[in-house]
């Protein structure tokens, strides 16, 4: 795994071995999701689902995972210098399957959903489609 990265999960594998920085439901697998949509994010996607930007970057991590640790896990992130967006893409794919590899079945539902959004994004840049914008609005209420 790309040592940058390695840095940021070591960071915020370190402050969660205090159960006192824990939220409940707290899973190890959450850091490596959370390092996810970090780097969904900061990389800004051309081909990103506008209403995914975002990619659900959770209240609970944001609250306990330490300022220091926040501020020093996105000085590392703006640190990397990728030459493309296929070149990211294929970075955080790469991430997603090596983070995906630390942990069981049972423990994966947060990083699969992540590779599904990512998944499909790298569609959007194979066939060269555009990102179209999700309509969230209840289908009985539109008029």
């Amino acid at each position: 795994m790309d040592t940058t990265i390695e840095k940021i999960l070591t960071l915020w594998h370190g402050h969660y071995k205090n159960e006192e920085n824990r939220y409940s439901e707290f899973e190890d697998s959450d850091i490596e999701y959370f390092v996810g949509c970090m780097l969904y994010n900061f990389f800004a996607f051309s081909k990103a689902l506008p209403t995914l930007k975002t990619m659900d970057l959770s209240y609970d991590f944001l609250s306990s995972c330490g300022e220091r640790e926040y501020e020093e896990a996105c000085a590392l992130l703006a640190s990397m210098e990728l030459p493309s967006e296929e070149a990211k893409l294929s970075f955080l794919q790469n991430y997603i399957e090596q983070a995906r590899a630390k942990y069981t079945k049972s423990e994966l539902y947060l990083l699969d959903r992540l590779k599904y959004h990512v998944d499909a994004m790298a569609e959007r840049y194979a066939k060269n489609i555009d990102a179209q914008p999700v309509d969230f609005t209840n289908p009985h209420l539109r008029t």
